[in-house]
């Protein structure tokens, strides 16, 4: 047996139109909406799927080997941690962790780090995902309709 979506008693469940939304109810509760007899879905043999093809998103990156970069271009140009921690409005000890690889400088950072360093940190990622969508699928939410509905447009 399964639970009443009003109360939570364990009983035999109707399905109910309650206040506009369609729930599983025990017969006591049944009374504050209106009892539906709901069919037994029908089983096809081939299931409605839709594949959905997402435009491809552009997703910025910091490479890998940030600190070793960062740090050989610093030491190349000839410029101290303080000095450069100066020369893009940053603490001396934060450039230190970067590198050394102990933090992973947000995206403001390295963006400031490229400039004053003339080097790149950032890369721009090309993801192009493709997934299927199952229109029978009884997990399937409104948000995920709309995202189909929006991504036909």
């Amino acid at each position: 047996m399964a639970n009443c979506d009003l109360c939570g008693t364990e009983a035999q469940l109707v399905s109910a139109v309650v206040e506009g939304t369609m729930l599983n109810v025990c017969k006591e509760c049944s009374r504050f909406g209106n009892v539906v007899k709901v069919s037994p879905a029908r089983h096809l043999t081939k299931e409605k799927t839709k594949k959905i093809i997402e435009e491809p998103e552009e997703v910025e990156v910091i490479t890998k080997d940030y600190s070793s970069r960062i740090k050989n271009t610093r030491e190349k140009l000839g410029i101290k941690q303080e000095d450069l921690a100066r020369k893009i409005n940053e603490k001396e000890s934060l450039i230190h962790k970067i590198e050394s690889g102990r933090i992973k400088p947000n995206m403001a950072v390295a963006k400031k780090l490229e400039s004053a360093l003339k080097i790149r940190l950032v890369e721009t990622y090309i993801e192009n995902a493709e997934r299927k969508v199952n229109m029978r699928d009884e997990n399937l939410t409104i948000g995920d309709l709309i995202n189909v509905k929006q991504r036909k447009r």
